[in-house]
């Protein structure tokens, strides 16, 4: 099953992968010792993705690097599974992406200190992308590319109905619902009516966050309870495309005319330009109430060294030279073979490709109004706060009691992952 960089935003709005079964780790991984002409070997570990082209790159951009050899390994399958059992032992990577690492990878001393490697290009970075790779002032994985999450709206529709692309939650559920009529929908917001992806982003767009910057649970607020009890709206009111041929990720209910507005990703741009031309727009998630702001969902996979690896100098330079140095590799890994942003700011903004119209506006929106999950969210926190966003979207459950039980699992996982061992 192939597997691409979309699936970095899937349930949720947070980081996922999600694929086939997974296969055992390998042994053959190339780690040790040093090849014939006295450079040191190193592993590097990929997920398989499912662009054309991106394997054959990452390996070209290894080739090039004169420090080591370089051994590309893909790696279909479970990934996550795959990476958190290699790192336990000595036949993992040397050097392989992550899509976070988790904070028990960080505190088990399970991957190296890469703080040194942005002394000189840490506020060039994304850091909507950075902060979930950060842990006590410590940076240990460096940001590949961005990935995010977007309104797309269908401008003639839009017009012919009198309706104003909207800025604001209300504007929304009152849209789709003008939109919405006998052949074509309002809003999609995936084929279960929104929890799998939205996440915690009507919650940012309510002004919260899901934790705070000291570690607190961060939506015990009567505005999240307001924001998500909203959301049931669109649902109760039929304005919700459901049940659509392709879910979230593929822009076909909106190419096709099945829905006037969906939520959808960066990497939909290019086929929704091909199918409608200029007759599309693209917004923030619309904020809410007054302290309100607008919301964008970001993710990235990280370039990381594993603590086991026989190389650590080696591997950090490497990951150094490809993520942070060569910039005319980070613009090809994240344009040329699918659509997505440089984590580095200035590579971003002056990209040909995101340099104007819906991409242009996309790229600010990541920078101006991006959030990632943060690393203190954990998967029983996000899993009771999903169950409950499901309730409250299709079923109509209170918004207060089930917020309620949610902070409440928050607050004891946060007390849990805090303790000092």
């Amino acid at each position: 099953m192939s597997i691409s960089r979309r699936r970095l935003l899937g349930t949720g709005g947070g980081l996922v992968l999600a694929g086939a079964t997974a296969t055992a780790c390998g042994s053959n991984t190339g780690r040790g010792g040093d090849d014939k002409g006295g450079k040191p070997v190193l592993s590097q570990w990929y997920h398989q993705y499912g662009e054309p082209g991106t394997e054959q790159a990452v390996k070209r951009y290894a080739d090039d690097f004169d420090g080591a050899r370089v051994e590309v390994q893909w790696r279909p399958g479970n990934y996550d599974q795959q990476t958190a059992a290699a790192l336990l032992t000595k036949s993992g990577p040397d050097v392989f992406e992550v899509n976070g690492p988790t904070l028990d990878q960080i505190r088990g001393g399970q991957v190296v200190d890469l703080t040194d490697l942005l002394k000189e290009a840490k506020d060039d970075i994304n850091p909507a992308v950075l902060a979930p790779k950060t842990y006590e002032g410590r940076i240990w994985a460096i940001p590949q590319v961005v990935d995010m999450q977007l309104l797309y709206y269908r401008t003639s529709m839009l017009k012919e109905a009198g309706v104003e692309p909207p800025r604001t939650l209300d504007a929304l559920v009152d849209a789709a619902k003008k939109l919405t009529t006998r052949d074509v929908k309002g809003l999609f917001l995936g084929n279960d009516g929104g929890p799998g992806v939205l996440g915690g982003t009507p919650l940012n767009a309510a002004g919260l966050e899901l934790i705070t910057e000291d570690g607190k649970v961060g939506f015990d607020d009567p505005a999240a309870a307001r924001t998500l009890g909203k959301l049931h709206h669109l649902y109760a009111e039929k304005s919700l495309l459901l049940g659509a041929p392709s879910d979230w990720s593929d822009p076909a209910a909106f190419t096709q005319g099945l829905t006037a507005m969906q939520w959808s990703g960066l990497w939909a741009l290019p086929q929704v330009k091909k199918a409608l031309g200029d007759d599309f727009g693209v917004l923030p998630f619309p904020k809410d109430g007054a302290d309100g702001r607008p919301a964008v969902p970001v993710g990235a996979y990280g370039a990381a060294v594993s603590a086991r690896s026989e190389h650590k100098e080696a591997a950090k330079a490497f990951v150094k030279w490809l993520w942070v140095e060569k910039t005319e590799y980070q613009e090809d890994f994240a344009l040329t073979y699918g659509f997505h942003i440089p984590a580095r700011i200035s590579l971003a903004q002056k990209a040909a490709k995101l340099r104007q119209g819906a991409a242009g506006e996309a790229v600010r929106f990541a920078t101006d109004h991006g959030h990632a999950e943060p690393l203190l969210w954990t998967p029983a926190s996000k899993v009771a706060y999903q169950d409950a966003l499901s309730r409250i979207i299709k079923s109509g459950a209170n918004p207060e009691r089930e917020l309620r039980s949610v902070v409440r699992k928050t607050a004891a996982e946060l007390r849990r992952v805090q303790k000092k061992s």
